[in-house]
């Protein structure tokens, strides 16, 4: 997408998506997500952050215990149509932004499942 910077009109801004979240590796694709535990109801995806480049999900589960991070991994499988083993959080168990590994999916398949559901 190409974004009009007002009067300088010949300069823009590249915007790329949700593929500047996603990498793929040996066994699969790492996602870099950003969690928004204790909402109202559990969505994945939720949205894009284009300034962290990671894609939102929302949990209705309280970062307590574990719960968020199961609830999570249970989200984006059931949205994916993946087994919840299919799904690894590869870090930041503790943090808002994490990085999860999904086994089953290449690169461009996430990528187009990710950018079809954010604009819907």
């Amino acid at each position: 997408m190409f974004v009009n910077v007002g009067r300088h009109s010949s300069y823009g801004i590249y915007m790329t998506g949700v593929s500047d979240a996603v990498s793929e590796d040996d066994n699969g694709v790492i996602l870099a997500i950003e969690v928004s535990a204790g909402s109202k109801r559990d969505q994945f995806p939720s949205g894009y952050n284009e300034w962290r480049k990671t894609v939102q999900c929302r949990i209705s589960a309280p970062p307590v215990g574990g719960k968020a991070n199961k609830a999570i991994i249970s989200c984006i499988a059931s949205n994916l149509d993946l087994r919840s083993s299919d799904v690894t959080i590869m870090s930041g168990a503790t943090s808002s932004s994490k990085r999860v590994h999904i086994n089953g999916m290449n690169r461009e398949e996430l990528v187009s499942r990710l950018s079809l559901d954010i604009k819907s």
